[in-house]
């Protein structure tokens, strides 16, 4: 018996395993409340030794949602950035460009 059967096995007698398939569910039918929230664009410079990021804060969806929403965004940017906790962490200062293209897709920005 192979180590991935096994542990197959053990996680198919979890009760857990059955509950995180239902949050799994649960967050995909979130994803069109993520464009009805407000979302709030800054810039921070402190906590990254002189370096500028735009954050975005306020997303109210999963995290897979998130994950796939900052990188259309580092795409159409050109830059790089990270998502997490409900934010999204962009390199630079491109505020105005951010905003601009959140307004696109259906976010109320301030």
């Amino acid at each position: 018996m192979d180590w991935k059967d096994m542990l197959s096995r053990i996680r198919a007698d979890l009760p857990e395993a059955a509950d995180e398939d239902a949050m799994d569910e649960d967050s995909t039918v979130d994803c069109t409340d993520c464009k009805k929230g407000t979302v709030h664009v800054v810039v921070e410079k402190k906590g990254r030794k002189g370096k500028t990021a735009t954050i975005a804060e306020g997303f109210q969806c999963g995290d897979n949602e998130l994950q796939e929403l900052a990188s259309e965004l580092k795409r159409k940017l050109g830059v790089g950035g990270s998502a997490r906790g409900g934010e999204i962490l962009i390199q630079g200062e491109c505020r105005e460009r951010l905003s601009e293209i959140l307004r696109e897709l259906g976010f109320k920005v301030k």
